[in-house]
């Protein structure tokens, strides 16, 4: 009890700052206005570890819809609900280490000017270990200096694959005696994943909360 206590508490923290939304693309639904299969998305998250296991109350339900890419998600529940579940797997489940997990998606939200995606993953990966220095240089869109070993593996094997569209064979190697096959495998997909996640933040126009600053303008 303890614990669903402290989650539903630590997700009332990560949503009490609200993304801006474009008032002409995707309007934020309501929780009154969903179908029955976007709610069983919403109330999905809610259960789910990104939701802290909260109750499905009428305001924690609109605050779930407002955060990042779930709005629009809705509008295509089925493809939505495919969504979250995988982000679910990306998030949770991946064989990476939590901080290069969180590294990855900060690369990708780089890549992307995602500005949003950034703010929301940034306390993440620094909570998990990531040197706040690191992710400056990243921030500023240079190659970070002093990266470890394993952050240097990631970052080299996601900028060849985001720039370039494929990645050397030294660049696969590293990786792959690092973390194995399915090492590399996470790597992609949380790379490909959160590209996604990043072109629906981009086209719906989601900026960061009001009063903050865009990290990466």
């Amino acid at each position: 009890m303890h614990r669903r206590t402290a989650a539903a508490i630590a997700f009332a923290a990560t949503i009490a700052a609200s993304p801006v939304h474009s008032a002409d693309r995707f309007p934020v639904l309501k929780s009154g206005e969903l179908t029955p299969e976007q709610m069983k998305i919403v109330q999905s998250l809610l259960a789910s570890p990104r939701g802290g296991g909260a109750e499905a109350t009428p305001e924690a339900m609109d605050k779930m819809i407002a955060r990042g890419p779930f709005n629009a998600y809705l509008r295509s529940p089925a493809l939505g609900e495919q969504l979250v579940k995988l982000g679910e797997q990306i998030r949770y489940h991946t064989s990476l280490p939590l901080r290069l997990n969180e590294f990855a998606i900060l690369i990708t939200a780089r890549q992307w000017n995602s500005g949003y995606e950034w703010y929301a993953h940034y306390p993440l990966a620094i909570k998990a270990g990531l040197d706040p220095k690191v992710a400056a240089d990243l921030a500023r869109n240079r190659k970070p200096k002093n990266m470890k070993e394993e952050e240097a593996a990631v970052y080299d094997f996601c900028t060849q694959l985001h720039r370039g569209h494929k990645v050397g064979d030294a660049a696969y190697k590293r990786v792959a005696g690092l973390f194995g096959e399915k090492g590399v495998m996470d790597l992609i997909g949380v790379s490909g994943f959160y590209t996604l996640v990043s072109m629906t933040l981009n086209t719906a126009e989601v900026g960061v909360p009001a009063g903050e600053k865009d990290p990466l303008k």
